[in-house]
């Protein structure tokens, strides 16, 4: 008996120490950030800036890995397939971890192939055109719109996609919607006039906006944002209730040790604590922080899982597709 049980402790105590052991000494070299979007877009700005931060709690330096094509699912799906080591971890968002569930045949499931570790950040999108565009409020853009039909709409993810159409349905406008592999291409090519609107992020449109080089309308939200509270809301601009959030959040592949979940979780909620991340984040960003009690996995993951069983019946039934 008592050689039954060394035996048994014996086993135990091998295959128990390389999984001990690797969430004790995680991380020991720097980590992978997948963003699937082009660099310069507000995916990769988000990533940068909390990337940054976070290496400083882990000790390890973070680096962006810029996986562009088909919506995001490319780099996503490296990520599915990565080893679930801690050390290649996603940065997605709404577009990413669920609307390209419902419009692709994917070779991994958005919400079962991840662990999640913490939602990050939730922005509305702001509508903006390019310069030259003679609309002055979204009311004339509506109108400019529908005596101008087919005009172009940038379209740098499936959330671009499935905001096109459905701003179609509310408005009766015809757009052609122009397919990128970011935003931040899709955004050079507008304010070139080679496309006239964009329905983007606040995290990259603002800072154009600022600067004079895009006219903004509306941001798609119930309230103004507090980075830029002249102006209005969808609401107030004469759209109401075109109501679209985009958030981004920190994923690792499925399997992946809830000790090295937690490190990670606890870098990524130490991050956009930090004052100096906060400002960034909201004040040049436009994004919103989510209260602490929405950053833990649990979450995020019943916050994905909701997000997916109120847009996938929308987007299966205006039969939304990748093009």
């Amino acid at each position: 008996m008592k050689t039954l049980t060394a035996i048994a402790l014996a086993v135990l105590q091998i295959s128990g120490c390389p999984q001990t052991s690797s969430a004790q000494t995680y991380p020991s070299r720097p980590i992978t950030m997948n963003v699937p979007f082009a660099a310069g877009g507000p995916t990769d700005t988000i990533a940068r800036i909390i990337a940054q931060r976070m290496s400083m709690t882990l000790g390890q330096s973070i680096i962006i890995e810029n996986v562009t094509g088909a919506d995001g699912t490319i780099g996503v799906g490296r990520v599915a397939r990565a080893t679930p080591d801690g050390y290649t971890l996603s940065v997605g968002q709404w577009s990413t971890h669920v609307l390209n569930g419902a419009a692709y045949a994917l070779p991994y499931d958005v919400l079962k192939d991840f662990e999640p570790i913490a939602l990050l950040t939730t922005n509305p999108l702001v509508i903006v055109t390019y310069r030259g565009l003679p609309a002055t409020n979204l009311k004339e853009l509506i109108d400019w719109l529908k005596a101008n039909p087919e005009r172009a709409l940038g379209v740098g993810s499936m959330a671009h996609r499935v905001s096109g159409v459905y701003f179609q349905n509310l408005t009766g406008t015809r757009l052609t919607l122009v397919p990128y592999r970011g935003a931040a291409p899709a955004m050079q090519d507008m304010m070139a006039g080679q496309i006239q609107l964009m329905f983007d992020q606040a995290a990259t449109s603002l800072p154009l906006v600022r600067a004079g080089s895009t006219k903004p309308y509306a941001v798609t939200a119930a309230t103004r944002l507090a980075a830029a509270p002249d102006l209005p809301t969808v609401d107030e601009a004469g759209l109401p209730g075109f109501h679209i959030a985009v958030w981004t959040a920190l994923w690792a592949p499925r399997a992946t040790l809830r000790a090295i979940i937690d490190k990670l979780n606890a870098a990524a909620v130490e991050a956009v604590a930090d004052p100096v991340v906060r400002k960034r984040l909201t004040e040049e960003l436009g994004q919103d922080i989510p209260p602490r009690e929405q950053q833990t996995p649990e979450a995020l993951y019943t916050y994905q899982k909701a997000e997916i069983e109120k847009w996938w019946p929308l987007i299966k039934s205006a039969n939304i597709r990748p093009e």
